[in-house]
């Protein structure tokens, strides 16, 4: 699905689980995974919450669209996130062989999508449409608020 309304709605989604985890004082980054109109999974950042460094938002999501689906292959499925996924995230959404990614703004440190590596060059059987910048403002401005009053707190 190609349809910037659709893409801004489900980010707002996602953008409302990043509030969670900024509410936490974790990361606030937001994921949601849908199946056609439906949200199926959804997650935010909770690794230290959760005492679990694979509690990423995106992980938190893929494992709940999975129960919801009861299967851990997510054909057919979207997954909206704020911020662009890091390396492990990247390969639990091949792995689970989510057809669509769609995420908010670039992470230049961590991101592994487009910015520290390209997905479309890794040698896998499943590859993955990307779409970024939806609503990039906003999912950086959420990121960028957070690291800033947590450098003013010392």
């Amino acid at each position: 699905m190609s349809d910037p309304v659709q893409h801004e709605v489900f980010m707002r989604l996602a953008l409302e689980e990043a509030t969670k985890a900024l509410q936490r004082a974790e990361v606030p980054v937001g994921a949601v995974l849908v199946r056609g109109e439906e949200v199926v999974g959804s997650g935010f950042n909770q690794p230290i919450q959760a005492v679990d460094p694979t509690a990423h938002a995106e992980i938190v999501a893929l494992r709940a669209g999975a129960r919801a689906l009861g299967n851990y292959r997510l054909t057919g499925t979207r997954l909206y996130v704020t911020l662009e996924p890091c390396l492990m995230c990247v390969g639990a959404l091949l792995n689970a062989r989510v057809s669509t990614l769609i995420y908010g703004a670039p992470e230049p440190k961590w991101g592994s999508v487009r910015s520290l590596l390209d997905i479309d060059s890794l040698a896998t059987n499943h590859h993955v449409e990307v779409v970024a910048g939806i609503l990039e403002a906003e999912c950086r401005r959420i990121v960028v608020d957070f690291f800033k009053i947590r450098r003013e707190q010392g």
